[in-house]
């Protein structure tokens, strides 16, 4: 196993901090010759340059703010472990920073995050919307400590990362109360030639309604695709279509948009997800998030059942 030397991590970490290698010596109370030479020893362990020279000044390279991260997490949490064997309280709230990708059901994802806010030690929530793939980049360099997904991460990715199954639920079909009247007596039959809003193509909703409407032999008329699943409920509130939302929140959507079921594509599953880094989950405001879901999604399976 290949050793990190801490010490010259540290001269590293303080160089970025400082600004300067000057700045750094003053702090370190090291001369600049030292400094420079243990950092440059840290460029040959890493097998990689942390700095460039522009003019006067070093600037950090591409591969020098990936090391800070990591190093300044690591400093970060030195200083929080002398704290609390010391018996000093950890000031200010825990951090939670979570990713939600685009597609997933916004009123799920507060949901499924609402756990981590009802934990006796205060949290602070910081979430970001994203592509997948974004989102996964950020979470592999530790700037998130958890990711909402509607799919799974497939195999063969190069990141480290790890899939959480929190749950699934069933479709339910929504519209206004004049058209909900005209489709709900003959579906799912109703549904062939009706207007439709639909998730954007490739989504995993859209591909598992695709197939669900494949089986029932199903074309219905697409009048709008949408990559913000708020804005597709916007739409279908206004009457241009009839749209599909998980019926775990069934009761949320007719309360928020005044909108009436026109059936459900039970057999046409949702799926839901939480992507971290870690294997066996440890940070405690993603683990109420996980538990909190399960539950949740199991409560709503179960009703919507009913």
């Amino acid at each position: 196993m290949e050793w990190l030397n801490y010490h010259h991590l540290l001269y590293f970490w303080a160089v970025m901090r400082e600004g300067s290698v000057t700045a750094a010596c003053e702090k370190l109370r090291l001369s600049p010759s030292t400094v420079s030479a243990q950092v440059g020893k840290l460029e040959e362990n890493l097998g990689g340059k942390l700095f460039r020279r522009t003019g006067r000044r070093l600037e950090p390279t591409d591969f020098g703010h990936l090391v800070f991260r990591y190093a300044d997490e690591i400093f970060s949490l030195g200083r929080e472990m002398m704290d609390t064997v010391r018996g000093h309280p950890m000031v200010g709230p825990l951090s939670l920073k979570a990713g939600v990708v685009d597609a997933f059901p916004k009123l799920i994802a507060r949901r499924i995050l609402e756990p981590a806010l009802t934990l006796a030690e205060p949290v602070h929530l910081v979430c970001y919307e994203n592509k997948l793939e974004k989102l996964l980049a950020e979470l592999a360099m530790h700037n998130l400590d958890i990711v909402l997904s509607d799919s799974p991460i497939r195999k063969g990715l190069s990141i480290k990362v790890y899939n959480h199954f929190l749950g699934e639920c069933g479709v339910t079909f929504f519209a206004v109360k004049r058209l909900a009247k005209q489709l709900r007596p003959q579906f799912p039959e109703s549904l062939d030639g009706a207007p439709m809003l639909l998730p954007l193509a490739m989504t995993a909703l859209r591909e598992e309604l695709e197939r669900w409407f494949a089986s029932h032999r199903l074309k219905p008329m697409i009048v709008g695709e949408f990559e913000d699943s708020a804005l597709l409920k916007a739409f279908g509130q206004h009457g241009d279509g009839a749209f599909p939302v998980p019926s775990v929140v069934e009761k949320e959507v007719q309360r928020q948009h005044n909108v009436e079921v026109v059936g459900r594509a039970d057999t046409a599953r949702e799926r839901f997800y939480a992507i971290t880094f870690e294997r066996i989950i440890k940070h405690p405001a993603v683990t109420a998030i996980s538990n909190g879901a399960r539950q949740y999604l199991a409560a709503g399976k179960a009703s919507s059942a009913q």
